[in-house]
């Protein structure tokens, strides 16, 4: 018989170490009945960068004895991994650290207590939801539910159909996450308004910023309507009482590996194939993930908190976090990814790993990151940027275990593309120095030859989805691969989109490079020669 990820499973303790598995050494039953008495902690955002990242946090803590509770997930989006993930495994994930000499550490991460579902729609898990949200010991909620979680509008600025409803009909049938939230602290209100901290942990700038701005514009639209009393929404706005803290998370976590299920099934671990349930969730009882992690968090939390710090998370004041915040976002990963993706996509790539192989890609981004990003960083003061940045290029990036994709990192580049170019375009712009800057035009060049849809040899290519990429597509129609004259100045009105890029590039000297550079990868091969000549 196999081994099982199951409290019964985990009884046969031998079987799991002869296995190099790392097993928890607290008493998990009595940690899941103080949990569930009286809940510290509960996570909305039940997917892979939670299990495989914040509950290992916990874990250790457990481990150490600093905590005697655990958290309790709760899932805003995909009921189904609930049902198929938690539920089956007794709530249990077995986290695979990925080595870059292609070795695994292992772990059972067993600080979960439960996984509910957080809606209304599920009448038993919403009314445990209700009751630990009246609790007095409940600590914090914390997220990872990605950007788009927060949104209550669509790209016109109009209230989202869902919202509108939840508006309309209240607390009691909430929909949005958002309203979820809102709803469950309005309970906790009502049961005598015990403070708490709405931790964002998601990879956003200023995330703490946006779940407050959210959970605000729900709980003033309900005091209008009468669903809530003026208290309530005083209560809520009051920082002393109910605290968003801001912070920064790092550690890449990519869809469960192919490879990583095989050697799990043949080392005898049973049950590890990943699911994908029908809002398109990719995930397995396993995490497969990457060593490095940080966690930067403003320490405010008016009802006390577990002992993070303990569990290498810098607790900071909010500066500080959202230096960390710039120094990775605009600096020192998020823009060297981006380059890495569109550029990657172009030249046929499938997997990040492989481009740093590659000599011209891989003076891409050590350029962009060390020649024209690193002497304009933010500097946090808690991590050393040039470290930061050196374990990104070294370690990180080319770690060929690591199952993470060009066109996954190139989805919604619009989105991204004023934060991580943008700001470095603008330090430098403001100190005089924009001459320097080859690479970052090179690279934006890029994700605009991206956007006609065939790779570097002319064959047609998918493009990822953005949000931004019909109108910028039928902004370039007129160009044609195979005749560089047809640029004409069709980049130019893109190039002066100030919402795109952060300032406006044609009054700037990078729009002759960037339009350079775009002109030499519209013929064949032309990527690769514009790579060459950095």
């Amino acid at each position: 018989m196999g081994l099982q990820l199951t409290n019964a499973g985990l009884k046969n303790r031998e079987a799991w170490e002869a296995k190099q598995v790392k097993l928890p050494v607290y008493d998990r039953e009595a940690m899941i009945s103080r949990t569930k008495e009286a809940p510290v902690w509960i996570h909305f955002g039940a997917g892979n960068i939670f299990r495989g990242f914040i509950a290992g946090l916990q874990q250790r803590l457990l481990n150490a004895g600093e905590a005697e509770k655990g958290i309790i997930a709760a899932e805003t989006f995909d009921d189904e991994i609930i049902d198929r993930i938690y539920k089956p495994f007794d709530s249990l994930t077995l986290m695979v650290s990925l080595k870059p000499d292609g070795g695994t550490d292992r772990e059972v991460i067993a600080s979960l207590a439960d996984g509910w579902k957080a809606s209304p729609r599920f009448a038993e898990d919403w009314e445990k939801l209700e009751k630990a949200f009246a609790c007095p010991a409940l600590q914090m909620a914390s997220f990872t539910i990605t950007e788009k979680g927060y949104a209550l509008r669509d790209m016109h600025g109009e209230l989202m159909p869902v919202v509108k409803q939840d508006l309309e009909e209240g607390p009691g049938s909430a929909r949005h996450a958002m309203s979820i939230v809102t709803a469950l602290m309005l309970k906790r209100f009502e049961a005598g308004a015990h403070p708490m901290a709405l931790v964002s942990m998601d990879n956003c700038s200023h995330n703490g910023e946006k779940l407050r701005g959210s959970v605000m514009e729900i709980a003033e639209g309900w005091t209008k309507k009468g669903f809530a009393p003026e208290a309530f929404l005083a209560w809520i706005g009051d920082e002393t009482k109910v605290s968003f803290p801001w912070s920064m998370i790092d550690k890449i976590t990519p869809r469960p590996a192919d490879s990583i299920t095989r050697q799990l099934t043949e080392e005898g671990f049973e049950n590890m194939e990943p699911v994908q349930t029908a809002k398109h969730t990719y995930i397995a009882p396993f995490v497969n993930a990457e060593i490095p992690q940080y966690l930067v968090v403003e320490d405010r939390f008016p009802n006390g908190r577990p002992a993070l710090e303990k569990a290498g998370v810098y607790m900071t004041d909010r500066e500080t976090v959202n230096k960390t915040e710039r120094m990775k976002v605009t600096t020192c990963l998020n823009p060297l990814h981006t380059a890495l993706a569109v550029s990657g996509c172009l030249l046929g790539y499938t997997l990040i790993a492989d481009e740093m192989k590659d000599p011209d890609l891989k003076r891409l981004v050590e350029r962009i990151g060390y020649t024209e990003g690193l002497p304009v960083v933010t500097d946090p003061g808690i991590l050393s940027p040039k470290a930061f940045l050196q374990e990104v290029l070294e370690q990180r990036l080319p770690n060929p275990f690591m199952p993470d994709t060009p066109q996954r990192i190139a989805c919604d580049t619009s989105q991204k593309v004023p934060i991580r170019f943008g700001e470095t375009i603008k330090a430098r712009l403001a100190d005089g120095t924009a001459d320097i800057l080859e690479g970052i035009p090179v690279a934006i060049a890029a994700w605009l030859r991206y956007l006609l849809a065939v790779d570097d040899q002319g064959a047609p290519m998918q493009v990822s989805p953005d949000p931004m990429a019909e109108s910028l597509q039928e902004a370039l129609k007129d160009i044609h691969f195979g005749e560089p004259e047809s640029m004409g100045a069709h980049l130019r009105p893109i190039l002066a989109n100030t919402v795109i890029f952060g300032t406006d590039l044609t009054k700037t000297p990078l729009a002759a490079k960037i339009e350079k550079n775009f002109k030499t990868m519209l013929t064949a091969g032309g990527v690769r020669e514009a790579l060459k000549a950095l």
